[in-house]
């Protein structure tokens, strides 16, 4: 990467709008704008920063340019931003009236990176930009927003630095190590060690919550077979994304798919029916059904409220059996609907009162229970089963067919999140993979520091410890970096980024 180049690329969609953007960054940005452009007042070169400039690309377009003198640019070099009309063709012209004059395309995430470079921002708010670019909901834009605007990043440095004036004090008692000086205090050093262990475990914990919101909050629609759930993921989605039959077992394979609620991105999967079968296929469709609610930070848990009570215990019991206390797991009765459509004059009213069918229709559904002793029944079921019973164990009824109780249902899933993005407020939350796991790894450092000052370990062996954590930290904002590190970071941006 030559940073005299002046590069060039297109910073918006082409071909989608009714302008296109294409940026110029480079210690001839300037230059390449005036041979290009016709400027209608003055050149380029002659011109202030923060200026916008209306000129004429012979027989091709009339453009309106942003001039940006370095520093004051977003790669901190003199930088001009083309604004002009959104055809595939005008923009590939451009591109090559600018290659021709003297410049290059610029690599992905070239121009970050050169911002990077120059010193306009740290690694790790660069990594946000990215972030911030690809958000889809309030609350991934607002955490992205946040480690862009360097809280998460001062965090970091604070600490690292306070960790490198004890590294060097360590040094020190090397260095003299023959006079027995103790430049440390070792009291001192543990009190910092609990700190840092501290704060470094609560930003690696806040990962799964960070991740989440970034990627969205994965929720596993569970059930057993024909129980509603694809026709609930379609109903909550407002599209047929999943099929629907009345064949069992028609959804052997995890389906997915996001939706936005409330500022907040679920991420919803559609999983296999839950059964004893002897379909291979099915088994490993069952298998993933069971893999996806490990993996969930909410469970759905679809009953089918047209079969018997003991159909739907058994089913329940499956699911919860399953689930780790640290899961949401939200029952919904499902196919309601079904209940008037068996005897519609004997529920005159809206809210249905629960009574009366069981002797008409003994064997049908669990129409005779309303959802608070739907849930008691199967709460003395799951105990008499030896399975924990979820704590505060409620039953919602729903029907996916006509979207009764689906507004309740998509509540109870915002606010088993906090209160969505407002809840956020400038909390560091770790998002970046890269990040989670250098904090890992500097934290174990730092547990060793703490278990060999216990021990009372060489001083040198400690020092290197402290050290390691020390360079984990600064990988992170970019105080230590390598070609390798940077070319990874910044080859999964799009060029023009």
């Amino acid at each position: 990467m030559n940073y005299q180049d002046t590069i060039i690329a297109p910073a918006t969609s082409v071909g989608s709008g009714a302008i296109s953007v294409i940026r110029i960054s480079g210690p001839d940005a300037l230059k390449l704008a005036d041979t290009v452009i016709d400027f209608k007042t003055g050149a380029a070169m002659s011109s202030e920063g923060y200026t916008l400039k209306y000129g004429t690309i012979k027989d091709l377009d009339d453009v309106i340019a942003a001039i940006f003198r370095a520093p004051h640019s977003y790669t901190g070099e003199d930088s001009v931003e083309i604004s002009c009309h959104s055809s595939r063709y005008i923009v590939a012209r451009i591109l090559q009236l600018l290659i021709k004059a003297g410049g290059r395309m610029a690599g992905a995430g070239e121009f970050t990176r050169r911002a990077f470079a120059a010193g306009k921002m740290d690694l790790a708010q660069a990594e946000a930009v990215a972030d911030l670019i690809a958000s889809e909901s309030a609350a991934s834009h607002k955490v992205a927003l946040n480690q862009l605007r360097g809280g998460y990043s001062g965090e970091l440095k604070e600490l690292r630095e306070k960790l490198v004036e004890l590294a060097v004090l360590m040094e020190l008692e090397l260095d003299f190590s023959e006079e027995e000086l103790e430049f440390a205090n070792r009291s001192q050093l543990q009190n910092l060690l609990d700190s840092a262990t501290a704060r470094i475990g609560k930003l690696v914990d806040s990962f799964r919550s960070g991740n989440a919101i970034k990627n969205g909050i994965p929720v596993a629609i569970v059930g057993a077979v024909n129980a509603g759930k694809s026709t609930l993921l379609n109903a909550l989605l407002g599209e047929e994304r999943a099929i629907v039959s009345d064949i069992p077992g028609t959804t052997r394979d995890t389906v997915e798919e996001v939706l936005n609620l409330d500022g907040m991105l679920f991420r919803f999967i559609d999983t296999a029916g839950i059964r004893e079968s002897s379909d291979h296929v099915e088994k490993i469709g069952i298998e993933r059904s069971y893999s996806s609610m490990a993996k969930a930070g909410i469970v759905i848990g679809v009953l089918d409220g047209a079969v018997p009570f003991k159909e739907v215990s058994k089913a329940c019991a499956a699911i919860v059996a399953r689930i780790s206390p640290d899961k949401t797991l939200i029952l919904v009765r499902n196919k309601v609907d079904s209940y008037d459509a068996i005897a519609p004059e004997e529920f005159p009213t809206v809210d249905r009162s629960y009574n009366v069918l069981q002797l008409k229709y003994p064997a049908f559904g669990t129409y005779d229970l309303d959802p608070s002793r739907l849930a008691e029944k199967i709460s003395d079921y799951l105990s008499s089963k030896g399975i924990p019973v979820p704590e505060g164990i409620s039953i919602l009824d729903i029907s996916a067919k006509t979207g009764e109780g689906l507004d309740t249902l998509r509540s109870k899933l915002v606010s088993a999140c906090g209160d969505g993005p407002s809840d956020l407020g400038d909390a560091t939350l770790v998002t970046n993979l890269r990040h989670y796991e250098a904090l890992e790894r500097a934290l174990d450092d730092l547990r060793q520091v703490s278990a060999g000052l216990e021990r009372h370990s060489p001083t040198d062996l400690v020092a290197q410890d402290l050290r390691n954590a020390i360079y984990e930290l600064g990988t992170i904002f970019g105080a230590v970096t390598t070609d390798d590190l940077l070319d990874n970071i910044f080859s999964k941006f799009c060029i023009g980024k």
